[in-house]
């Protein structure tokens, strides 16, 4: 069975046909986040430190309303338009994820992200008991 998840109208507007998240059996995939807004809807153009800030908020927005979190994501895949960021990027992800075991995942140099962001993530996480 699956159930497709969308914030309300007025939070992180989708910007393409796409869910935010979809609840497959077990598993929750949670689209690809970049630092967009939740209010208006645009990519943030800051620093990288607070572009991957802005991502995580939205990927907790996104796990809550699925009713789900950190703990429970077992994959995820970062992508950086410049690798120079990676430590930056990496700090600011773990610190989400506190003393929880970390789950598995992949990062990716890319040339462009939507939206012309530097960093976008996607999570996939368990839900069942």
């Amino acid at each position: 069975m699956l159930e497709f998840i969308t914030l309300p109208d007025n939070v992180l507007p989708p910007v393409a046909p796409y869910s935010h998240a979809v609840r497959a059996g077990d598993f929750l995939f949670v689209t690809g986040q970049l630092a967009e807004d939740p209010d208006t809807g645009k990519v943030v153009k800051g620093s990288i430190e607070e572009q991957t800030r802005r991502v995580m908020e939205n990927l907790t927005m996104v796990l809550n309303h699925a009713g789900s979190g950190f703990g429970r994501v077992v994959m995820a895949r970062i992508f950086v338009t410049d690798f120079r960021h990676y430590e930056t990027v990496n700090a600011i992800y773990q610190s989400y994820f506190g003393s929880a075991p970390q789950p598995s995942r992949t990062t990716v140099g890319v040339t462009a992200l939507a939206g012309y962001g530097d960093v976008e993530i996607d999570l996939i996480a368990y839900c069942g008991e």
